[in-house]
C-alpha cells in the first residue's frame, strides 16, 4: 500500500512512521572500527538514510553557527561526522566505477614510473584523503614526490592552513593550486625541476648530456590534472572537461627545453573498500555518476551540510525555501522535488549536489585532517 502526495509516492502510514525516523542514536564508532569493518559484502536494497549523533553539528546543542567552539571541539566534531557517515553508507548500494580504461592505463603507469625523475600527484582539496589512490606508495616508492591539492578556491582558508600544518608535519611538500585559473602552476614547475635537478648532475658526472627532467602527473579521476597542465604550458595540449573519464591515453607533453610531463588517465582502486570515500567522491564528482544513485548521494551530502558549522540547516532553508525536518536528507530531497521540480527526485538531487560542487553553500571541505 502506498499513497500519493503532490505527484510524490510515499510508503503507507504504518510504514511512514519509521521513515520519518531522523535523526535516531547508534553506537559510537572509532576511525580504527571505522577502516576495519568497511567491507563490499552484499547490502539491503536503498533506503531512509536516518541516524547521526544529535539533531545538531554543536555539542551544546543550541545549532547556532556562531557558538564559540575551540579548536580540539570543532576537531572532534569532524571525527563525530566521519562516524556518522560511514552509519549512514551502510544500508546503500555500494559505490563502484572502474572504466574498461582504467586497468590498461593503470598498467602503462607503472611502466612510465620507471622512467620518471619526480611524480606529481594531484588530489581533490575537498577530500585529500578520500583521492589519495591505497596502492600510490607502493608503486613509487623511494621515487621523488610532488603532493597537489587542486581546487584550493573551492575551500576555506582555515581548511587550507589545517591541510598545510598536517602535510607539514609529515615532510610532505604540498603546493595548492587552481587549475582553471592557473594559481599554484609555476610554483609546481619550479618545484619539480628543483627536486630532479640531480638527475643531470649525476649524467654529467657519467659523461652524458643533460636532458629534461621527466615528471608524471597522477591522481584520481577529475581532479583537475589535464586543466593543471594547459594552464602550466598556457595553452590547450591536454583534453580536459569537468567530468570523470575523459583522459583516456599516456600523453608526454614539453614544456620549455628542460621539463617533460607525462599526463595520465585518472586512476582508481578496482574495488572502492572504503564507501565514506566513494560517497565523497560522487558528491564532489571525482568518480562517474553512473555508479551511484543521485537521490541517495544527494541525501547525504544534505546530512553532512546540516552538520558543517559554516553551512547548517538555515543555509539549507533559505537557498530552497523549504523548511527541514530534522536533517533528514532523503525527506529533504523529496520535498524540495515537490517544490521546484514536479515531484522529480532526479532533478532535485542533481540540484542540490550541483549547487554544492559551485560553491553555493561556500567554499567548504568535506574532510579534515586525523587527529
Amino acid at each position: 500500500m502506498a499513497v500519493q502526495l503532490s505527484g510524490l509516492w510515499l510508503p503507507n502510514s504504518q510504514l511512514l512512521g519509521n521513515f520519518l525516523q531522523c535523526p535516531r542514536t547508534k553506537p559510537k564508532l572509532s576511525s580504527t572500527t571505522l577502516s576495519a569493518t568497511a567491507s563490499l559484502s552484499s547490502p539491503p536494497p536503498t533506503i531512509q538514510i536516518v541516524g547521526g549523533k544529535t539533531p545538531s553539528w554543536y555539542e551544546n546543542g543550541n545549532g547556532n553557527p556562531n557558538s564559540k567552539l575551540d579548536g580540539s571541539q570543532i576537531e572532534s566534531d569532524w571525527v563525530d561526522l566521519d562516524a556518522d557517515l560511514y552509519y549512514w553508507t551502510k544500508a546503500l548500494r555500494p559505490v563502484q566505477w572502474y572504466p574498461g580504461h582504467i586497468a590498461k592505463t593503470e598498467k602503462e603507469l607503472k611502466e612510465q614510473l620507471k622512467l620518471m625523475d619526480v611524480v606529481i600527484e594531484i588530489r581533490d582539496a575537498r577530500i585529500p584523503l578520500s583521492t589519495s589512490h591505497p596502492q600510490m606508495d607502493s608503486w613509487l616508492g623511494n621515487k621523488k614526490r610532488i603532493l597537489v591539492l587542486n581546487r584550493e578556491d573551492m575551500i576555506s582558508t582555515a581548511d587550507r592552513n589545517a591541510w598545510a600544518t598536517y602535510f607539514a608535519r609529515q615532510g610532505t611538500k604540498v603546493v595548492f593550486s587552481n587549475g582553471q585559473l592557473g594559481m599554484g602552476t609555476m610554483k609546481l614547475g619550479r618545484l619539480a625541476k628543483v627536486l630532479a635537478a640531480d638527475v643531470n648532475v649525476k649524467r654529467r658526472a657519467k659523461g652524458l648530456l643533460s636532458r629534461p627532467v621527466r615528471a608524471g602527473i597522477v591522481g584520481y579521476p577529475n581532479v583537475g590534472k589535464s586543466s593543471l597542465i594547459n594552464r602550466l604550458l598556457k595553452r590547450r595540449m591536454c583534453p580536459a572537461a569537468p567530468r570523470p573519464g575523459v583522459t583516456r591515453v599516456l600523453k608526454w607533453v614539453r614544456f620549455g627545453s628542460d621539463l617533460e610531463l607525462l599526463d595520465s588517465p585518472g586512476i582508481i582502486p578496482m574495488r572502492i573498500s572504503d564507501q565514506t570515500a566513494a560517497i565523497k567522491l560522487a558528491i564532489c564528482d571525482d568518480i562517474g555518476e553512473r555508479s551511484y544513485d543521485v537521490a541517495d548521494v544527494a541525501a547525504i551530502l544534505v546530512q553532512m551540510l546540516t552538520r558543517i558549522p559554516s553551512v547548517g540547516i538555515k543555509a539549507l532553508q533559505s537557498r530552497y525555501k523549504i523548511d527541514m525536518d530534522g536533517q533528514c536528507g532523503k525527506i529533504f530531497v523529496q520535498k524540495l522535488a515537490i517544490h521546484l521540480f514536479n515531484g522529480d527526485i532526479h532533478q532535485a538531487a542533481f540540484r542540490i549536489l550541483s549547487d554544492f560542487r559551485k560553491g553555493k553553500f561556500g567554499w567548504i571541505a568535506l574532510e579534515r585532517p586525523p587527529m
